[in-house]
């Protein structure tokens, strides 16, 4: 029952993987590393789909060759392990060397291929409505099916082998984390379907001199199904992967969001030319209607832009009396100085065109290639702009600032 549960996960999950980059190899002009990736899935979910009830006996009684499917699920076999070994051989090395070792593992794994298949039909091994599980177990003290399921192993477990190889080879040269990370999966994968290898070779050996090899049955037919599951979670890997990320990104990127929001509401408000969207009604709403990496993204670079258009509003004498008025003992730097800076220039600019300043002052800024630190900073200014427009509240309109209309909307 386990077995035919992995199966199914692992076939089905094969072919939907098959269906979501056939697509993208058809978009992309035909690249041989996609094309090779999707016969992968499609040659892995047949090779497991194929000898699953209600497909086996069907496909049996179509063929008129009852235990078809064994041969039919090991020939998907040989064609999935050429398909990865391609791909990666696109993936890791130049084009014109990676076409060369492509055609060259082709050739090797057709060969392969049909000596595999005419060895079977050559060989008649017993014919019943078995899955290849079944007929593996019941038929490796028949000489003749020994001899295939041995090649048929060997020639899967130096498949592997390569493959385990270039995976490795891969993990190296990779540049995207969830990219290194599926190929690391898959290494794992292709071990363990390496070590499938060896149960059904050690089965057979032992089974050739007599010895009881029930044991290693289970060991061997787990490993791998589990292996070519892990292989088809590392290949598709570097697809959703990316979500994971995002997801677990999620919640400090709109917790970040919503205490930038009101800074960000009052400078785009004061300065609407540097908003790429509409700003919003509220200042404190509902999800933002679009992807929050990107609405924080924008909201920290329309702030900044915000800030560069304040400067000339921007003097320390302004912020000293207005500090004064509030109550306030600001440090310089410190996000209280830089809020009430900036709450000092909002409200000179509704008030009409820039004075000379007495004494300019300028904000203060991370660098650009810090983008983490850049929103901490800003979301410490955010929440000391909100203290300081409720002590604005609660001391009265700025000297500087109108008591009415548009320019009395942010200390009221």
């Amino acid at each position: 029952m386990l077995f035919t549960v992995i199966a199914w996960i692992t076939g089905v999950s094969a072919l939907m993987a098959f269906c979501y980059k056939l697509p993208a190899a058809r978009r992309s002009g035909n690249d041989p590393a996609l094309v090779a990736l999707c016969v992968y899935f499609l040659a892995s979910g047949l090779s497991f789909v194929v000898d699953l009830e209600p497909f086996r006996t069907v496909l049996s009684d179509v063929l008129h060759y009852p235990n078809i499917t064994t041969v039919l699920s090991q020939a998907a076999v040989i064609v999935l392990t050429a398909a990865q070994q391609v791909a990666l051989v696109h993936w890791a090395g130049p084009p014109d060397k990676a076409h060369a070792e492509s055609r060259r593992r082709i050739h090797v794994c057709s060969a392969a291929l049909i000596v595999v298949v005419t060895v079977f039909f050559l060989l008649a091994p017993l014919k019943h409505y078995e899955s290849a599980r079944t007929v593996s177990v019941m038929y490796q003290t028949e000489p003749h099916y020994a001899i295939h399921m041995g090649l048929y192993v060997s020639l899967c477990a130096a498949g592997q082998i390569e493959a385990l190889r270039l995976s490795l080879r891969f993990v190296g040269l990779a540049q995207r984390s969830w990219l290194r990370r599926g190929m690391i999966v898959m290494s794992v994968g292709a071990s363990l379907v390496l070590l499938y290898c060896g149960c059904r070779l050690a089965t057979l050996a032992g089974r050739g001199i007599g010895l009881d090899m029930d044991a290693f049955d289970p060991v061997g037919w787990l490993s791998g199904d589990l292996g070519s599951l892990l292989q088809i979670v590392g290949w598709t890997l570097p697809a959703w992967g990316v979500h994971l990320s995002a997801a677990h990104q999620w919640p400090a990127q709109y917790r970040d969001h919503r205490r930038l929001r009101p800074l960000w509401y009052a400078v785009s408000e004061a300065v609407p030319a540097i908003t790429l969207d509409p700003p919003p009604f509220r200042r404190r709403g509902p999800l933002p209607p679009r992807d929050i990496g990107y609405c924080l993204y924008r909201a920290v670079i329309e702030i900044r832009d915000g800030q560069l258009a304040l400067r000339p509003y921007a003097d320390t004498e302004a912020v000293r009396r207005r500090a004064e008025a509030l109550h306030l003992t600001v440090e310089p730097g410190s996000p209280t100085g830089e809020a009430l800076l900036l709450h000092t220039a909002l409200q000179a600019r509704r008030t009409g065109p820039p004075a000379p300043p007495t004494s300019s002052a300028a904000f203060p800024h991370t660098p650009h290639d810090d983008f983490a630190k850049e929103v901490a900073r800003l979301s410490a200014v955010a929440r000391a702009f909100v203290q300081v427009e409720a002590r604005a509240r609660r001391y009265g309109p700025a000297r500087h600032g109108t008591a009415s209309g548009r320019g009395a909307r942010l200390v009221r």
